[in-house]
């Protein structure tokens, strides 16, 4: 055998070993979309996620309006935990104190509101009111059951103060 030969074994064997070595591995740090997305369909933005937007005027209303596709065979049953932090750590917890809502907000159709004031959000996270054109320094976090009753985690939802 001469050394041309050698070489393309070699090469032929690198090429098999790292086309059948890599397999997709699912774990805790790998991104699982859900088969039935959740939109929030009011938001003004997305910074990257989505923004909502709020105005002190008034009751100072923070509304946040989550959707399902139209053609989804999907419809929502209830938000079972809201948490208002800065991570995703309060909301796949397993525990049930510490949450924004005591109790599983009933839902059903395509889209299910969230509404809170900003006097609410100040009271339950000790944060204080924010500048103009800033964002709220924590994130709502929603867990979201199907009539499957499957449970979904949405994104987080950033909160701006327009005025």
């Amino acid at each position: 055998m001469n050394i041309l030969s050698k070489s393309n074994i070699f090469l032929c064997f690198a090429i098999l070993c790292i086309a059948t070595g890599c397999k997709k591995e699912v774990g805790p740090l790998t991104d699982n979309i859900p088969a039935t997305p959740i939109i929030v369909s009011n938001a003004i933005a997305f910074r990257p996620e989505p923004t909502v937007g709020l105005s002190r005027a008034g009751a100072g209303t923070i509304l946040i309006t989550l959707s399902i596709p139209a053609n989804s065979q999907r419809s929502f049953k209830s938000i079972t935990k809201v948490a208002a932090a800065t991570t995703f750590t309060q909301i796949q917890s397993t525990g049930t104190t510490g949450f924004y809502n005591t109790a599983a907000i009933p839902a059903s159709g395509k889209t299910v509101n969230f509404t809170t004031t900003l006097a609410e959000y100040t009271s339950k996270t000790g944060q204080a009111v924010q500048a103009i054109n800033t964002e709220l320094t924590r994130r709502f976090y929603f867990e979201v059951q199907l009539d499957d009753n499957s449970l979904i985690i949405t994104v987080p939802v950033r909160v701006l103060m327009l005025d």
